[in-house]
């Protein structure tokens, strides 16, 4: 039989491992793992609207995380919204990329999606992505779709092909 300090050595192993895991798994899901500061670049890109955008999104090409956002700003002159990336120093990108904001699944997290241009130039430390796309704010779309439900139903829902009849 086992001594009873046996047994709560094995118990505070067990648990300490358990907290240990939890801690590791909070870090993941967070994206708080370190990042080198030396194997980064930061490019900048500005938006109209960023819906949900968060820092420490994900930065993503073709799905491969190649960076993250590190800071959003409002810029007062232009009043859009200025992006910062932190980007992986193993990915280029060429001067014309396109950056958009996109939602991973119907209700998940919205991230950065850039697509390679063909300019044979590519992007520098501090450079700006011109060409962007806001984020698709779900609100805009049903009011919009409710507007022209709307103005539809008030001119007697006649279209040109019923006219015709």
């Amino acid at each position: 039989m086992l001594k009873r300090s046996t047994i709560d050595l094995w118990v505070g192993i067990f648990v300490a491992i358990g907290i240990a895991s939890i801690a590791f798994l909070s870090l993941k899901v967070a994206n708080l793992t370190p990042q080198s500061a030396d194997k980064t670049y930061e490019i900048y890109a500005d938006f109209d609207n960023i819906g949900g955008l968060k820092v420490k999104a994900p930065v993503k090409s073709s799905g491969v995380l190649v960076g993250r956002v590190s800071a959003i700003a409002l810029d007062t002159k232009r009043f859009v919204a200025h992006v910062t990336l932190t980007m992986d120093g193993q990915f280029e990108f060429s001067r014309d990329t396109s950056a958009e904001i996109l939602t991973s699944g119907l209700l998940g997290e919205q991230y950065i999606g850039l697509t390679q241009g063909g300019d044979p130039e590519n992007l520098k430390k501090g450079d700006t992505i011109t060409l962007t796309s806001s984020a698709l704010v779900l609100e805009q779309l049903i009011g919009k779709f409710m507007t022209s439900f709307a103005e539809k139903g008030a001119s007697g829902g006649h279209t040109d092909a019923s006219a015709a009849n």
